[in-house]
């Protein structure tokens, strides 16, 4: 699987999914091409889904977010008879590099996780309809919805078969939303996950694996009664809705790319790659109105796109790029002024869909397994929003005063009431909180510092930054440390960095990241699974994975 990955999609281009609107209810339709695979060599038979099944979903996902406001409801069906969605397609899983098939996981948790907290984010309530078969990843879709309604038949159950079958684990949070979410007794839990065909009817509703059961001849009547119900007990911020274009993007013969305000430099021979973020190139608008005008060329707006569309690129088309360097570039007050106006405007459904979207855009840079170092540089803009980068990062370094030949303003720090609430990590923490976590009073005295621009002295006192060399040291420093890094094994980075990020408290969320990824990372590399005799590769042949019985 060598083939370059696109993250970018319109509904023009789906082939897996439909969405009909009515009014203030969406309806999700699941209708997956069985001859639509991403790659070669499976089909994706029974609604079962690739990678690029589930890009479709996401960028379904953020058009309900800012093309659709007027949504506060949206049904997720199925379009295939006695089958909701089978999960992830096996024959791709059994054919993917283990890569692909780790950060395949880590994508489709993003997905889930952006419309589970739709309601709670944005006013969307996401309701899973399950009529048919749901089954492993396909039963993770339903989980990740607010509301689950089951028809009582024959045929319709749910499932998480994958370690009686495959000898993996369900790989998009299924066990950890059954706990932590469903509460669901962990003894049921246990029983439940070791049943190849799952758990049916009004068993399903009192285990709490589903919300509702319903006869067949009700079960559509009731999903839009429902629905309506929802939909009139919603206080969402509605809208007109604006269009989300396609990106202006071009990737040069060395896999650089090159957006209208991000730049990504690739450096092969370093292993390295600088994602560069200027700082606005407009005004701040003058109303939400204004706002509304602007659309998708908004500043906050456009550069959350570019940037998540470059994340996206380097996890799955550049894997061995294992240190990614961050550099800001503008007027740090400019985007302070950008940030104000969005916060001040919180309450309006584009401002506050804009700021939604730079928390998930940081949170995926926090669960990004690459070694991250931001460098503030003069003439940078590490300011509000745009300083989280330094504390989503491993380290930082900052320039010390002003260097010889370079005219751009000397480097500073500031901080925002951005830095204090709207953007938190998955531990529901914010990055300062998780930085000091072992002197919590650091955080109320940087209170004390909003707006005021902090030059490296300040800045290291503070404990914003890692380290902050002058003109004589820099270049050697920077270079000496990156060398060092991209030298490391990139097994044993992933493991230390995903370790050392996420201090504090867990939360239904880090658990999907950490300890789930960190599990299946391990079970995709076993022969159990994966190896030539594993249950992956002999699944559909009627014979059983043959297993190291051994336990480890």
């Amino acid at each position: 699987m060598t083939k370059r990955i696109d993250f970018q999609t319109n509904p023009s281009m789906y082939r897996h999914w439909r969405v009909d609107y009515d009014g203030d209810v969406a309806n999700l339709t699941m209708d997956v091409d069985e001859n639509g695979g991403l790659f070669d060599g499976y089909q994706l038979k029974l609604n079962s889904y690739d990678l690029g099944v589930d890009i479709e979903l996401a960028d379904v996902v953020q058009r309900m977010r800012f093309e659709h406001p007027e949504v506060k409801v949206v049904v997720m069906r199925s379009g295939k008879d006695k089958v909701f969605c089978a999960g992830a397609n096996i024959r791709m899983l059994g054919g993917a590099s283990h890569a692909h098939k780790v950060n395949f996981c880590k994508f489709t948790n993003e997905t889930r996780n952006t419309f589970e907290a739709a309601e709670a984010d944005s006013g969307q309530k996401y309701v899973a309809a399950v009529k048919g078969a749901c089954a492993g990843g396909g039963y993770e879709l339903a989980l990740a919805c607010n509301h689950i309604m089951l028809v009582d038949d024959s045929t319709s159950s749910v499932a998480l078969p994958e370690v009686p079958l495959l000898a993996v684990l369900p790989g998009t949070g299924g066990l950890t939303r059954v706990t932590d979410k469903r509460k669901v007794r962990r003894d049921l839990a246990d029983i439940f996950c070791s049943l190849e065909e799952g758990i049916k009817g009004k068993r399903a509703k009192q285990w709490r694996l589903v919300d509702e059961v319903v006869a067949t001849s009700k079960f559509d009547e009731t999903v839009a009664e429902r629905a309506k119900e929802f939909a009139a007990a919603s206080d969402k911020a509605t809208g007109t809705g604006i269009a989300l274009n396609p990106l202006k993007k071009t990737i040069d013969d060395n896999g650089s790319i090159h957006y209208s305000l991000v730049e990504v430099d690739v450096d092969r021979e370093g292993r390295k790659v600088t994602i560069t973020l200027n700082g606005p190139d407009r005004d701040v608008p003058a109303s939400t109105e204004a706002l509304e005008a602007e659309g998708d060329q908004s500043w906050m707006l456009r550069l959350a796109r570019e940037f998540d569309d470059a994340i996206l690129e380097l996890r799955l088309n550049e894997m061995e790029l294992g240190l990614v360097v961050f550099r800001t570039q503008g007027d740090p007050e400019a985007v302070l002024a950008h940030e104000a106006f969005m916060l001040a405007n919180k309450d309006h459904w584009l401002a506050g869909e804009i700021l939604q979207y730079w928390k998930r855009v940081l949170k995926r840079v926090d669960v990004t397994s690459r070694s991250l170092v931001a460098l503030v540089e003069n003439g940078s803009c590490y300011a509000g929003f745009l300083a989280e980068l330094l504390w989503a990062s491993d380290r930082s370094y900052m320039m010390d005063g002003e260097f010889d030949g370079d005219n751009r303003p000397v480097a500073t720090v500031t901080l925002s009431d951005g830095n204090f609430g709207p953007f938190p990590m998955g531990n529901d923490l914010t990055r300062l909180e998780t930085r000091f976590l072992g002197e919590p009073e650091a955080v109320g005295t940087l209170k004390g510092k909003l707006g005021e621009a902090m030059e490296a002295e300040d800045a290291m006192e503070a404990g914003l930054v890692t380290e902050a060399f002058d003109d004589i040291d820099w270049e050697d420093e920077i270079r000496i440390f990156m060398e060092e890094r991209a030298s490391f094994s990139p097994d044993a980075m992933t493991g230390m960095e995903a370790n050392l990020r996420f201090a504090g408290p867990e939360t239904m969320e880090t658990r999907i990241f950490g300890r789930l990824t960190a599990w299946q990372n391990w079970i995709f590399n076993r022969p159990n699974a994966t190896g030539t005799d594993g249950a992956l590769q002999r699944y559909g042949t009627g014979v059983r994975g043959d297993y190291n019985m051994q336990r480890v």
